[in-house]
């Protein structure tokens, strides 16, 4: 498959996009200051997919000190994906699975030892491409989601 977009680490002007393809997308919408914070802190793992110069997808992440999700003792870092979303007319082609592999290679940097993210049970199209992605299901949290959707967390080893 031929891909048409580019990736790169979000810049500042990239914020209204974001936010825009955050709100079309998915229904946990975040401040400004919530991106703006993540992207100041966490740069490596703030991607965006860009085609014909539009920002069509994004992925972001924060570092997290905390116990292993495959029950190992002791604290670890985790690179926490905590947002990703790609505009409906840019699905399928790929987007999503290269900012996620993106941001893996970004939570490297910052020397973390596995990934995760959090996923509603009902969304089996993200759910398919984690487990592409080597992801596995380590747990369940009930009402995770403000509409009462139960969330998998979804974990995988770097």
């Amino acid at each position: 498959m031929q891909e048409t977009f580019k990736l790169r680490k979000f810049a500042i002007d990239d914020l209204q996009s974001v936010m825009h393809i955050n709100r079309v997308c998915l229904p946990e919408n975040y401040t400004d200051f919530f991106f703006i914070d993540l992207h100041r802190r966490f740069p490596e793992t703030f991607v965006v997919a860009e085609e014909n110069g539009e920002v069509v997808g994004y992925i972001m992440c924060r570092i997290e000190l905390g116990l292993s999700n495959f029950g190992f003792s002791g604290v670890i870092k985790k690179g926490h994906i905590v947002s990703v979303a790609v505009l409906p007319n840019y699905r399928r082609k790929g987007v999503g699975r290269a900012l996620v592999i993106e941001v893996m290679e970004g939570m490297r940097l910052y020397n973390t030892k596995q990934c995760f993210l959090e996923v509603r049970v009902t969304n089996t199209q993200a759910i398919d491409l984690y487990n592409k992605l080597g992801f596995q299901v380590t747990r369940t949290i009930h009402g995770y989601y403000a509409d009462g959707e139960d969330a998998y967390v979804m974990s995988k080893k770097l």
